[in-house]
């Protein structure tokens, strides 16, 4: 099992502690309730050091992040963060990434912690073929994630930061002391956010700052779940999988087939010309029952029609709510469903994703 750079500390804090990627992370400190509720209301901070960070380098590092990226690198300027995928040539997804478009067309790729051996063995098989270097940073960088609509002022007065010029999906580097680190505004909550990407030393000392302020509440991986849950933000091993696709995610905006080719193109360029089969909808439960990762999802006639991959009692909107990925024929917002829940069978309705309508830009 993986460890953080803050393990110790979200020990000496009372944290539940739990296998997470491969790494034992903090699940949670107070409550997840609490926790949720400090980042909609305030700031909370959460060590997400376990992420994986890809850097390439090199003559055709454009050429080669475009060919394994769904998005167009080619397009952004550097400070600019771009989100997408890399797929495999079925259209599926290897996995959700956030490419930092860097100064001298350098990228660095943030890909999630379970897949940053899969990851790196595939980005590295692909780059083969192309003049650049790919070199796997994951170990050297700590990751922090400061969320909610306090979360600038708590950046600016505790750490000394000086962040209000940093739009939504845009980052910059900053020199503090001896130390260079990466500061983006992306976000994974459905609140302002933002991310300081540093070393392990400079990682310890902003969390231990921030902690002792007072000003940000220590947030474990659970309540970053039914955040970005509440507001349909997928998760890898949910939402995306090798075998589910883009469209069927509801994320087709990211793939940008008028770009040159790309690893999945043909298949995603197919599936859009047919319409996919599935689709990931929003469902809420009529009643307080929680339909769970796994869960069946039922047609009216009581037929198997897919899965849910997330599910909730939502904590800022107080329904029983899911994701799932389903037949796309009973897609359409307000299609009646059931969902069968310890062999219990509930009704359900097809939702809006966006399940907390709050968004945050600038």
């Amino acid at each position: 099992m993986k460890t953080t750079c803050l393990h110790d500390l979200h020990k000496e804090l009372g944290a539940q502690m739990s296998p997470f990627g491969g790494f034992d992370m903090p699940i949670q400190y107070e409550g997840i309730v609490e926790e949720h509720n400090a980042v909609r209301e305030a700031c909370g901070v959460f060590d997400v050091s376990h992420m994986g960070e890809v850097l390439v380098t090199g003559p055709r590092a454009t050429e080669f992040v475009n060919y394994i990226f769904t998005n167009d690198v080619t397009a952004a300027a550097p400070g600019q963060c771009l989100y997408g995928m890399m797929l495999n040539e079925q259209g599926g997804v290897v996995d959700d990434l956030l490419v930092y478009v860097l100064e001298n067309a350098n990228y660095l790729l943030v890909i999630n912690a379970s897949n940053i051996d899969k990851d790196v063995n595939w980005i590295l098989h692909h780059a083969k073929d192309f003049d650049c270097t790919v070199t796997n940073q994951s170990d050297d960088y700590g990751e922090l994630a400061i969320q909610g609509p306090e979360a600038e002022k708590v950046i600016t007065n505790v750490l000394g930061l000086e962040i209000d010029d940093l739009k939504f999906y845009t980052f910059k580097i900053i020199d503090f002391g001896q130390h260079r680190i990466i500061v983006s505004r992306t976000g994974y909550t459905g609140e302002d956010g933002f991310e300081i990407y540093a070393d392990r030393e400079l990682t310890r000392m902003f969390w231990s700052r921030l902690i002792a302020s007072g000003q940000a509440k220590p947030c474990g991986l659970g309540c970053r779940d039914t955040l970005r849950f509440e507001v349909a933000l997928p998760l890898y091993g949910d939402e995306l999988a090798d075998d589910i696709t883009p469209l069927e995610a509801g994320l087709g905006i990211f793939v940008k087939l008028d770009k040159p080719d790309f690893i999945g193109r043909d298949a995603i360029a197919k599936q859009k010309a047919e319409g996919p089969a599935r689709k990931i909808v929003g469902l809420e439960i009529l009643d307080r029952a929680i339909a769970r990762h796994g869960t069946e999802v039922l047609d009216p006639d009581g037929n198997v029609i897919g899965t849910v991959t997330t599910g909730y009692r939502g904590i800022s909107v107080d329904k029983s709510l899911a994701m799932a990925l389903i037949d796309a024929r009973f897609a359409a917002l307000g299609t009646k469903l059931q969902v069968k829940v310890r062999r219990k069978i509930f009704p359900a309705e097809v939702v809006s994703k966006k399940f907390y309508k709050k968004s945050y830009k600038k």
